[in-house]
């Protein structure tokens, strides 16, 4: 069995969950704190560091998911790792770690940094337990991943008068993003070898980042060209710049790249180019935005990236033959573009945005007085996660569990990285205390006046309305699982108000992982999508959707 933690956040795109409680530095020891041997081992040859983690899960719980995971064929526990969506079933410890040398021991007290509660305070009984190098402090973002050191999985008895030691065996491998397992389909495998023909990596390096950071900053994606494109040809395409959402980067966009491409060349989209953008970064996902934390990436896409692709590539350079797509941070990033730069967007079509209006974030009015993100007034958590009504994770646990895995690249510390001012200390400020919850309504202020928008649209549609004025197209879930449908209706509110022209779905009962299913195909609201841009930018045309497109 697998505690896949980067294969959930891949979908995940707002990162949620989390715990409980949290063992401080500085708390007092309820109980002697349990500490354990972790060996470098074989898993390399030369001094490491980085971030180092402890899992742990109790062994009857770990057992019964392995069973059901495997069809009841296997009990067989082969990785223990944190899931988003059992917040507080597997404990975790941390500890930074530097310059450990090649079979040095060290010792990681599992109750200075654990979530959701230290190790001391776990009931007695066998637990499988499991050390991980995080060595690029990328955990918090994708997982276990190419580099990062692991140990076996040992069967460990709680409490336990010796120290036990876990010894970091091997080394994750890289992967290939074009191999695909092979116990997936072939209509898989035929599919994503096909989409390979025609896409091309985009590797940029952008000079206003690269000025910013003071090195080096690569942009990078995916360029799919249509059946039948032709560099020399005078035709030119609609193109759609398609975001990711949280946890997403440029080798785990390649379901979606293939199945358009397959839709493509079966004539159940228009013919269209689509450039998968990698909006992934060492903080978290950057968002396209313009930001003192993590530099002008709306500046550098749209002044030099698409620029450029678009003297590479037969692309429509109108407006209205550029569009927009993206899921859940990748939808916020989507909005963000489309009324930043309207006129260089001819709209965008965002599903299950992260919030627009900062009066419902998740479900928390940030501009209340004494906002609380962990609690409301009457004492009651704030929700994060859900399975249609029943709560899954809250807040408090994600950003709890999230300050175990690492200090940046998490989902909350992203949003923070984006739209943060920065510190003295060089850092962004938080905008809540993750002790407490308590929000920083100074720091919120500047979210308002900088990212909030549905607070831009209502100082500025004036000057925004007639290039603004119908591009926006919005769907989401009414039971989406992490409450962004809360965010929409406040943001269709402020545009109702404006009496402006915009498009709102609201899909009864749909999730966030749900929504874009039509009948069997999962991804069918995407071909209805790709008709609605191709109509824009065509108006004309005779090339229609073979089947009547709906939810």
């Amino acid at each position: 069995m697998h505690y896949r933690r980067h294969a959930v956040v891949a979908l995940l795109c707002l990162g949620l969950l989390s715990g409980t409680a949290i063992a401080r530095q500085d708390a007092p020891a309820v109980a002697a704190h349990r500490i354990f041997h972790v060996q470098l081992g074989a898993a390399s040859a030369q001094p490491t560091s980085g971030r180092l983690l402890l899992f742990a899960i109790e062994a009857k719980t770990a057992e019964a998911e392995a069973k059901a995971d495997s069809d009841g064929k296997s009990s067989v526990v082969d990785a223990v790792d944190a899931n988003p969506f059992r917040a507080t079933e597997t404990s975790v410890a941390a500890r930074e770690v530097s310059h450990w040398m090649p079979d040095q021991s060290i010792d990681i007290d599992a109750d200075r940094l654990a979530f959701p509660a230290g190790y001391s305070q776990l009931p007695p009984g066998d637990y499988y337990m499991q050390a991980v190098l995080d060595v690029d402090h990328s955990y918090n973002y994708t997982g276990r991943g190419a580099g990062d050191l692991v140990s076996e999985v040992v069967k460990v008895h709680l409490p336990t008068s010796s120290i036990p030691t876990l010894t970091l065996v091997k080394a994750l491998p890289a992967r290939d993003p074009w191999v695909v397992p092979a116990s997936a389909a072939a209509s898989m495998r035929e599919a994503v070898a096909a989409a390979r023909l025609h896409a091309t990596l985009v590797d940029f390096t952008s000079p206003v980042l690269s000025a910013f950071w003071g090195r080096p900053i690569h942009m990078r994606g995916w360029v799919l060209t249509p059946p039948g494109y032709d560099a020399k040809a005078t035709r030119r395409y609609p193109t759609v710049y398609y975001t990711q959402g949280f946890g997403g980067n440029n080798d785990r966009v390649m379901g979606p790249l293939s199945y358009v491409n397959s839709a493509m060349a079966k004539g159940e989209m228009p013919p269209m180019i689509w450039v998968f953008l990698d909006e992934s970064s060492p903080t978290g996902t950057h968002e396209f935005a313009d930001s003192v934390n993590n530099g002008p990436w709306g500046r550098a896409l749209t002044e030099e990236l698409i620029p450029q692709l678009e003297s590479q590539y037969r692309m429509d350079g109108r407006p209205n033959g550029r569009f927009l797509n993206g899921h859940s941070s990748g939808g916020w990033a989507t909005l963000w573009l489309q009324t930043r730069y309207p006129k260089i967007f001819g709209g965008t079509w965002s599903t299950s945005p992260d919030p627009g209006d900062f009066h419902d974030f998740t479900g928390i009015d940030l501009y209340a007085p004494d906002a609380n993100a962990y609690h409301r007034t009457d004492g009651s958590t704030y929700p994060l996660v859900r399975d249609h009504a029943k709560v899954l994770g809250t807040f408090e646990q994600f950003a709890k569990l999230e300050r175990v895995l690492g200090s940046y690249g998490g989902q909350l510390a992203s949003f923070e990285w984006v739209f943060s001012p920065r510190g003295r200390d060089g850092q962004p400020e938080p905008m809540f205390d993750r002790d407490t919850g308590a929000v920083d309504p100074a720091v919120v202020v500047y979210w308002r006046d900088h990212y909030d928008i549905a607070y831009r649209l209502q100082q500025q549609w004036p000057q925004l309305k007639a290039d603004l004025d119908g591009k926006i197209h919005l769907y989401v879930g009414t039971a989406d699982t992490f409450y962004l449908d809360g965010a929409a209706h406040k943001l269709q509110a402020v545009l109702d108000g404006l009496h402006a022209k915009s498009a709102f779905h609201f899909l009864p009962d749909r999730t966030h992982f749900d929504l874009y299913k039509q009948g069997e195909d999962r991804q069918g609201l995407l071909k209805q999508i790709s008709w609605e841009m191709y109509a824009t930018a065509r108006p004309g045309s005779t090339l229609k959707t073979p089947v009547a497109a709906g939810p």
